[in-house]
C-alpha cells in the first residue's frame, strides 16, 4: 500500500509543531459526549473502567487514550462524537490507574500493554460483532501493537493511531533531550512521579523513593519504575520489547498511522514508510504540520481535522 498524501493544511499560524500541541489543549470546547461507565474486573484481580457512547448502531469504536490521559480528554471525547455522528456506538477505556480512582496492583499501565485492551475487546464483542480501534499517542502503540504481534478478535475489522510512539526509545531520548521539549517532560514527570507516591501509599516498602523528585527525564523514569514493576530489566528492555514498530509488517486489517511529521515527541524512526509501501493493510499518513495531537485547521472552528480524517478512513475500509 502506497504512503497516503495528506490533505492536511493549516493556516501559517498554525504550522508550528508545538502551537499545534498546547493550542487544542488550551481552546474551550463544547462536546456533546454523555458517556455511561462501566467497571471491567480483570482475571488478576485489578479493573478498568469503561465509558460507552451508546446511540444503537451496530458497530463499535474503541478509543485508547494517550500516556497520562483519561476519557476526560477532549481529544477522546471529540473523537467519540465524531464518530457516533458517523454510525458508530464508542467505548473508550482508561488505562489501570487513569479513572480517576487508584488500581488494585502494583502494575498500573505500560506502552506496550495489550493484555488489557485485549479483555476490553473480547468483553465489547460480546455486544458488538464490527469493532475498529482507535489509539492516541502511547495508545496508539498498544493498538498497533495488539493488531500486530498475534491475530486480533475476529471482531475487529480495522484500525487507526494517531500520533503513535512506534520506537518508544527514540521518543523518550527527543522528549528527554530536546530543550523545547521541556515543558511536556515537566507536565509527564509531575503526574508520573505522583503516581509513584500514590503506589509507595497502597504498598508500604515495595518501592525506593529516593530522589524521586529528582528525576530528570522520562528514561530515567522508565528505568528505575516503569520498566521494573512491569517485569522488563530496564528502559531498554522496556523499549525493546514494547515498540510496535517490529509488528507493523503483520497488520492483517485495513489501519491508519496518522503521525504528523513536525510532532514534537515523535522521532524520524515513527515514520515507517517502508512497512507501510510493503504491507496491503498499513496505511501511513504523514502530513508535514499537525504537532502531537493537534491538527487544528479552524475550518470547522477548534474540531481537529484528525477526527474527520479517522471517520472517513474507517467508512471507508469497513463500510
Amino acid at each position: 500500500m502506497p504512503v497516503l498524501a495528506s490533505r492536511f493544511s493549516p493556516p501559517f499560524i498554525l504550522r508550528s509543531g508545538h502551537v499545534q500541541t498546547i493550542l487544542p489543549a488550551l481552546l474551550p470546547r463544547r462536546i456533546d459526549c454523555a458517556f455511561t461507565r462501566e467497571r471491567l474486573e480483570l482475571a488478576d484481580g485489578d479493573f478498568v473502567d469503561l465509558d460507552w457512547l451508546r446511540e444503537g448502531h451496530a458497530r463499535l469504536a474503541i478509543l485508547t487514550h494517550g500516556l497520562e490521559g483519561d476519557t476526560r480528554a477532549n481529544y477522546i471525547r471529540g473523537q467519540a462524537r465524531a464518530l457516533a455522528d458517523g454510525g458508530w456506538d464508542v467505548l473508550a477505556w482508561n488505562f489501570r490507574g487513569c479513572s480517576g480512582e487508584p488500581n488494585r496492583l502494583l502494575r498500573y499501565y505500560h506502552a506496550g500493554d495489550t493484555g488489557d485492551l485485549r479483555a476490553v475487546v473480547a468483553h465489547a464483542a460480546a455486544r458488538h460483532a464490527r469493532i475498529a480501534l482507535v489509539g492516541f499517542s502511547l495508545g496508539g502503540n498498544v493498538t498497533l501493537k495488539y493488531l500486530g504481534e498475534a491475530a486480533p478478535h475476529p471482531a475487529v475489522i480495522a484500525g487507526a493511531a494517531i500520533d503513535a510512539a512506534v520506537d518508544l526509545a527514540s521518543c523518550a531520548r527527543r522528549l528527554d533531550r530536546e530543550l523545547a521539549n521541556w515543558i511536556y517532560r515537566r507536565h509527564f514527570l509531575r503526574t508520573l512521579i505522583a503516581k509513584i507516591e500514590t503506589k509507595a501509599r497502597q504498598f508500604p516498602g515495595r518501592l525506593d523513593l529516593t530522589g524521586l523528585h529528582g528525576l530528570r527525564g522520562i528514561e530515567e523514569y522508565d528505568d528505575r519504575y516503569a520498566a521494573p514493576i512491569h517485569g522488563f530489566r530496564d528502559a531498554a528492555d522496556y523499549y525493546a520489547r514494547s515498540s510496535a514498530r517490529q509488528f507493523l509488517p503483520r497488520i492483517g486489517v485495513p489501519t491508519l498511522l496518522l503521525n504528523a511529521r513536525n510532532d514534537p515527541f515523535l522521532a524520524p524512526s515513527c515514520f515507517p514508510f517502508a512497512e507501510a509501501e510493503e504491507s496491503e493493510h498499513l496505511h501511513l499518513e504523514a502530513p508535514a504540520h499537525g504537532g502531537h495531537v493537534g491538527f487544528l485547521d479552524l475550518a470547522r472552528g477548534v474540531r481537529p481535522w484528525s477526527e474527520r480524517r479517522v471517520v472517513e478512513f474507517l467508512a471507508d475500509v469497513a463500510g
